[in-house]
């Protein structure tokens, strides 16, 4: 919906005279330049009268198009002051409630999280449904407040530069402030920034999902968890009918549909030939029969109702465009296709990684930045998708092991004979080695291996991007990857993976926690979608769906039947989604969507990469082995081996990053 960048100033005794509060304004206001395709709609800013705390938005116009809507918001006393990013459902709720107590200004979502924090003090983030950042400044209490929403679809930032805490949507932002980037080369080494709040870049760091910040003044900065997923005790029973869990889903996913069409602007659909996205578009095409409105949409009937999909080529085997458009001639709606060869992906590549700040071995998200140039060049500002739904409903084929290594003891109904399960078991463990995330390595510390629960998915998701480092690095020990990550996880959520949640569920948890909000939701979602003044929502992220899918049986998600020894990834899904989709859709198997993954020789691809990686280039980043570069380049493309190619792409991105944040060399450590 927006960007937002703010500061609290930490440094003692600085005066406000004229050229201090010139900085601070000067400084506010180009970090929003930074930011600015996020919010072309108006621009904001507040700074206390001191000028030692500055808020600043940029607004992309969705709900209340009013100057009413403008931020910063402030409360009646003027004491308290938010700028937010996203949506927030449930407000009308809320503003009927707070009525009595707290004055609006307008008819924004956004206004009711000053309400709110004033009802409720810090508990108010409990009450927050949607996808959301906000950075809350209490001049009351001289306290300062940021948080994110629960699965990460909006980013925040923050880091300390000159004595300022600086916190923003993208860390771009910071760049107006004096941050010169250094590489983190400990956490690109052992990956931790994955799942840790630190970045790449020294000092720079993110509030992680269900998180909040809270500083005070000249007192270092906390950042503490407000939420997180939770499973039932693996041993448990669960008393439910299939058919009951059926419906539980089914009504919940369509309340998370139907409260995401609400707009004061038009409104459309991501679809692609897979059953999340074609479940959204069904449920949406359904809603608009029953009546729902539609965005903006006077007049809401299917056919007006506008889907876009990527169309790669037929020889690339990622194209899913022929299954969408027979659904979009089932649903009767209108669907546009967005054509995307070697040449249109090569051209956006540079842009989807200074855009997202992460990366991610996959072109997928230069098909989303020209699948939001679509939409935006048909006057749409919001988007319905379907991110989320893999981690929840277990759609990866990386988690068929991990379903099968112990037994499902809450569904008695689709136990599994022993000898049966370990067959399958022992095929998932050899095609999960072959996995098309990352590198699997299966020499792993065994107190490491303990601390997973043997989870066979660690590897392939830890390893994603990994690089080839110079030797110098080696100074920063041996942590492994997947070491890092299930040390990254807090001391409750080890013991649970020990002792409480079955395997599959630690495996969502640990896709939920580290794949999922820093390489599908910067690089696939709103980082990539904002580019072109486009808001994203995520229903699959719903925290109202999602905590009643936690408590699904593994095996209703994940389902093995023993005779044909064939998997049925989300199976309550599809039951649950039947009256929306297609037969095809229903019965097809998941592909996971990555776009095209061979390219040739002297192709645009291998042009553009490269181009980027020269050897300067590579020595510009200082963490970089050369030699093993050259190798990776050579096995990429002339020999096709997809992980070398996954490699190539990642050292591209990484130098395109260091070039555009204006990142100084890597040294090695003093002896």
């Amino acid at each position: 919906m927006c960007g937002i960048s703010a500061f609290l100033n930490h440094t003692e005794g600085a005066s406000s005279n004229e050229q201090t509060k010139a900085q601070a304004q000067a400084e506010l206001e180009n970090s929003l330049d930074l930011i600015g395709h996020r919010g072309p709609d108006a621009r904001g800013r507040w700074f206390s009268d001191d000028y030692h705390v500055g808020l600043g938005h940029v607004r992309l116009s969705i709900i209340d198009l009013s100057p009413s809507g403008n931020q910063p918001f402030h409360d009646e006393d003027d004491g308290i002051h938010a700028v937010v990013n996203g949506e927030l459902y449930d407000h009308e709720y809320y503003r009927d409630q707070l009525a009595s107590e707290f004055k609006f200004a307008g008819h924004s979502d956004c206004e009711i999280v000053i309400a709110l924090y004033k009802h409720y003090g810090l508990s108010f983030m409990s009450h927050l449904r949607g996808e959301f950042a906000f950075v809350l400044w209490d001049a009351n209490r001289q306290i300062l407040i940021a948080a994110r929403d629960r699965y990460g679809i909006k980013s925040l930032y923050y880091t300390v530069v000159q004595g300022k805490l600086l916190v923003a949507t993208e860390i771009k932002s910071f760049l107006a402030f004096g941050l010169q980037p250094e590489w983190c080369v400990r956490t690109l080494r052992d990956q931790s920034w994955r799942v840790e709040s630190r970045t790449f870049f020294k000092g720079v760091f993110r509030v992680l999902p269900g998180h909040y910040l809270i500083c005070r003044r000249n007192e270092q900065e906390e950042q503490k968890p407000y939420w997180d997923l939770e499973y039932p005790d693996k041993f448990s029973h669960d008393a439910r009918s299939e058919e009951e869990i059926v419906k539980g889903v089914r009504e919940r996913l369509l309340d998370a549909v139907r409260i995401r069409l609400k707009a004061d602007v038009p409104v459309a659909i991501y679809l692609s030939g897979g059953i999340d996205s074609s479940s959204v578009a069904g449920m949406v095409a359904d809603l608009i029969k029953q009546g729902t409105q539609l965005g903006s949409e006077t007049n809401s009937v299917p056919s007006n109702m506008k889907c876009f999909t990527v169309q790669f080529d037929e020889e690339s085997g990622a194209d899913e465009s022929a299954i969408a458009r027979r659904t979009a001639e089932w649903l009767g709606v209108d669907i546009h296709l967005v054509k995307m060869d070697e040449e249109a992906l090569t051209s956006r590549f540079e842009d989807a990684v200074w855009h997202s700040e992460i990366p991610l071995p996959d072109l997928n998200g230069m098909g989303r930045l020209a699948l939001a140039e679509a939409v935006h060049a048909q006057g749409i500002k919001v988007v319905v998708t379907g991110e989320g739904s893999d981690e929840h409903f277990a759609g990866y084929d990386a988690f068929r092991a991990d379903s099968l290594s112990e037994s499902d003891h809450s569904w008695q109904a689709l136990q599994i004979p022993d000898t049966d399960r370990e067959e399958a078991l022992q095929a998932a463990i050899k095609q999960g080695t072959y996995g098309i995330f990352g590198d699997y390595s299966p020499n792993l510390p065994s107190a490491t291996k303990r601390m997973l629960n043997h989870s066979h998915v660690t590897s392939p998701i830890a390893r994603v991007g990994s690089l080839p480092f110079s030797e110098w690095t080696n100074s920063y020990g041996a942590d492994l990857p997947e070491t890092s990550l299930i040390e990254g996880f807090n001391g409750q959520v080890r013991d649970k993976i020990q002792n409480r949640w079955h395997p599959l569920h630690t495996a969502q948890y640990i896709f939920t926690k580290s794949f999922l909000p820093h390489f599908i939701l910067r690089y696939n979602g709103d980082n990539i979608d904002m580019v072109n003044q486009v808001e994203s929502r995520c229903p699959f992220l719903d925290h109202h769906l999602t905590e009643y899918v936690n408590n699904v049986p593994p095996s209703l998600k994940m389902k093995y039947n023993a005779t044909d020894k064939s998997f049925r990834e989300k199976h309550i899904l599809r039951e649950a989604m039947r009256p929306y989709i297609t037969d095809e859709v229903y019965n097809m198997s998941k592909k996971a969507y990555m776009g095209p993954r061979k390219f040739w020789p002297g192709g645009p691809l291998h042009r553009k990469i490269t181009q980027l990686v020269t050897k300067a280039n590579v020595e510009s980043l200082g963490f970089v082995d050369w030699n093993a570069t050259q190798e990776a380049l050579d096995k990429a493309f002339n020999k096709q081996e997809p992980m070398a190619l996954r490699r190539a792409i990642t050292l591209a991105q990484f130098i395109v990053i260091g070039q555009r944040f204006g990142v100084k060399p890597a040294g090695a450590l003093p002896n």
